[in-house]
């Protein structure tokens, strides 16, 4: 017998060169399978941030309307990704004294409302608000406290803070193109749900999502994320590079570096000849139009050691200078470039793979790369249910709070620990 929708989720990812749709059903077996998908060039968004309102909504109506058709079903909410600059991940802790007895739900849901009324969002909106690990008197990591015994009951809740404008109007965006915005989720939190093991949550690990235009490098450890930074470059500023180096439309740069471009260099390079089918040669070509291969990469290396250079930088500044070995996973579009993760490997000096999204069914060869790793982490994210502190029923007893600084210096002393 086959299995039966349970309940459906519809992502949606507004990225600087496509906005993708995929519609998701919860099977009555478990899994989470894809049931429709859409996608349009995206026209109104550069650099992460919605330029033009009225382009974005209809881009967004058909990269979901194309879904809707393949799926055969209407949707009104949407789960949408935010990948521009201005994200930022902090800690905060509370505590409250149980005096030794056992500790029940309504001592959580005590400790949870306020552990909300302590987030300082600095100026900032508020993207998630979420329990992370619980400690009981002294002893971190603890999961599920209900029904153990203690003194002190702690909670460290992690928060996702982003510049307020640019997520209203994805908002508004989203809501002129009439649906129903369900959530705006963090994109490196969507990509890591679709790319990362629990392990390398827990252990440690960096996820840097190449975009067309935003770079968002981000550290993940004790199991959720513990430092971000957003750089403004991106894989179409190597395609950006190549139009110009060769006197070349964009379509066309785009299309040779999908094709002929590569990351690391190899002996016949020098051999390849690459027809560039431009109407007059412009300097760098031969008569005829056409370049070598060693040309193009040369010009592709030269924004990558640009772009890797800053990436490893803002690891640095994250913290993430441990032994080497530890793990640096790439994804988007600019992960698909061949020969990227070596390149990267030798450059950050680190274990580098390229993450492809997994957890998915029924999910189409075509979206199956890193390029949409953000759109499959995003419908999973949602379909997991993720607890919000915002969303939580607010209790009038007053539970007693203490400052954050140093209990937040604790935890991420153990978490930098894993690096």
């Amino acid at each position: 017998m086959s299995a039966r929708v349970e309940k459906i989720y519809t992502a949606l990812d507004i990225g600087s060169s496509k906005i993708t749709a995929m519609i998701a059903g919860k099977m009555d077996n478990g899994d989470l399978a894809v049931l429709g998908t859409g996608q349009r060039e995206s026209k109104g968004v550069k650099r992460g941030y919605i330029a033009d309102t009225e382009v974005t909504e209809l881009d967004v109506r058909d990269a979901v309307e194309q879904a809707e058709r393949i799926a055969g079903t209407n949707i009104d909410d949407v789960w949408v990704s935010f990948s521009a600059g201005g994200l930022t991940s902090m800690l905060t802790s509370v505590e409250t004294e149980l005096g030794g007895h056992r500790v029940e739900q309504e001592d959580i849901d005590h400790l949870l409302d306020a552990g909300r009324n302590s987030i300082d969002p600095q100026g900032k909106m508020v993207l998630h608000a979420q329990p992370a690990l619980y400690t009981l008197d002294g002893l971190n990591g603890v999961k599920k406290p209900k029904g153990l015994h203690a003194d002190q009951l702690g909670v460290d809740i992690h928060v996702i803070l982003a510049d307020g404008s640019p997520v209203r109007n994805i908002d508004m965006s989203v809501r002129g193109a009439h649906l129903n915005v369900k959530s705006i989720v963090a994109s490196p939190i969507a990509t890591g749900t679709a790319c990362l093991s629990k392990e390398e949550r827990e252990l440690g690990v960096a996820l840097v999502e190449l975009g067309a235009e935003v770079t968002n490098v981000a550290l993940f450890a004790g199991g959720m994320l513990v430092g971000l930074k957003t750089l403004p470059y991106g894989a179409a500023d190597v395609t950006d590079d190549i139009a110009s180096s060769f006197g070349l439309r964009r379509a066309q740069a785009e299309r040779i570096k999908c094709f002929f471009g590569s990351a690391t260099t190899s002996p016949r390079d020098n051999h390849d000849v690459i027809d560039l089918e431009i109407d007059e040669p412009v300097e760098g070509t031969d008569d005829e139009g056409r370049i070598t291969r060693a040309q193009l990469i040369a010009v592709i290396r030269q924004r990558l050691d640009h772009l890797i250079g800053e990436i490893g930088q803002a690891l640095k500044e994250l913290g993430f200078t441990g032994p080497v070995g530890r793990q640096v996973v790439l994804t988007g579009g600019g992960a698909e470039l061949k020969g990227i993760a070596d390149y990267a490997q030798s450059a950050l000096g680190r274990t580098v793979r390229v993450g492809k999204p997994t957890g998915l069914t029924a999910l189409p060869e075509a979206h199956s790369g890193p390029a949409f790793a953000g759109l499959a982490g995003l419908a999973l994210y949602a379909s997991e249910d993720p607890v919000d502190l915002r969303s939580l029923p607010s209790s009038r007893q007053n539970v007693h709070k203490y400052g954050g600084s140093a209990v937040m210096g604790r935890l991420m002393s153990a978490i930098r620990g894993n690096f």
